[in-house]
C-alpha cells in the first residue's frame, strides 16, 4: 500500500510540474503564456506557435505589473469630498496618489497615498492642543490645568491673572477679573469722594432755612 501511495504521490507532483508555468508566465487553457508588462494587457494569447499580442492601457486605465489580464483597471479618482486631492496623476504603469487636504488627517491608507480624510478635531475653550494635527493622525486635545485657561486655539493653557482683590474667579475658558493695589487705592478714593458730596448734598438740602424766613439780631 505505501508503495502505491509513493508511485500517486510522484505521479501528482509530475504532473504539477509539467503544467506549472513560469515566473514570467501565465497559464491559458494548456498554454503557458509569457505576461505582459506593466503599462499593457493582454490583446490575443499565446498560442502553441505566436506569442502573447500585447497593447497599452489608454484612458484613465492602468496595470502596475506583469499580467496576464485583458483589460487594465481603472484608476482612483481623488475626491475633495472625502478630504483627499490629487499628488500624482495615474499613468499606464502607475495608479493616481491622493493626499489629504490641508486641515484633514487620512483615515484609509493606500499605497504610499491616501484614498479617505477626516477633519482634524477643533480642540474646546478649556482644552489646549498637547499634540497637533498631522496628515497621518488627529490633534489630541487636553484639559487646561487648575488655575489656567484656553480657549481651545493654542498649544498651552494661560495661568490665571493675580490681583490684590478677585472681582471674578477664573475658570478654564476665561481669565480672572482683578483690581491690583495702585488701581484699589484710586477706586476706594474715588468712591469715598462721591461718598462725601452726596452726604453734604443731602445735609445741605435738609439744614437750609425755608425761603424768606431769616432771623435778625
Amino acid at each position: 500500500l505505501f508503495f502505491f501511495q509513493t508511485i500517486l504521490f510522484l505521479f501528482l507532483l509530475l504532473l504539477c510540474a509539467c503544467n506549472a508555468c513560469g515566473s514570467a508566465e501565465y497559464k491559458t487553457g494548456a498554454e503557458c503564456c509569457p505576461m505582459c508588462a506593466p503599462g499593457t494587457h493582454v490583446y490575443k494569447h499565446c498560442t502553441e506557435y505566436t506569442s502573447t499580442s500585447c497593447v497599452p492601457c489608454v484612458g484613465s486605465t492602468f496595470i502596475d505589473k506583469p499580467n496576464g489580464l485583458t483589460k487594465c483597471t481603472p484608476c482612483m479618482a481623488c475626491d475633495h469630498g472625502l478630504g483627499v486631492k490629487t499628488v500624482k496623476e495615474c499613468t499606464a504603469s502607475s495608479d493616481t496618489v491622493c493626499g489629504v487636504l490641508e486641515g484633514n488627517y487620512c483615515i484609509d491608507p493606500y499605497k504610499g497615498g491616501c484614498r479617505a480624510a477626516q477633519k482634524h478635531t477643533t480642540c474646546k475653550p478649556g482644552h489646549f492642543i498637547k499634540h497637533p494635527g498631522t496628515e497621518y493622525s488627529d490633534t489630541v486635545c487636553e484639559n487646561c490645568p487648575e488655575k489656567s485657561y484656553s480657549n481651545g486655539s493654542s498649544t498651552s493653557c494661560t495661568p490665571h491673572t493675580e490681583g490684590l482683590c478677585t472681582l471674578k474667579q477664573g475658570d478654564s475658558v476665561s481669565d480672572s477679573e482683578c483690581v491690583h493695589r495702585s488701581r484699589l487705592g484710586l477706586l476706594v478714593a474715588a468712591v469715598g469722594a462721591v461718598g462725601a458730596v452726596t452726604v453734604m448734598c443731602i445735609y445741605g438740602k435738609y439744614s437750609s432755612p425755608p425761603d424768606g424766613m431769616y432771623f435778625h439780631i
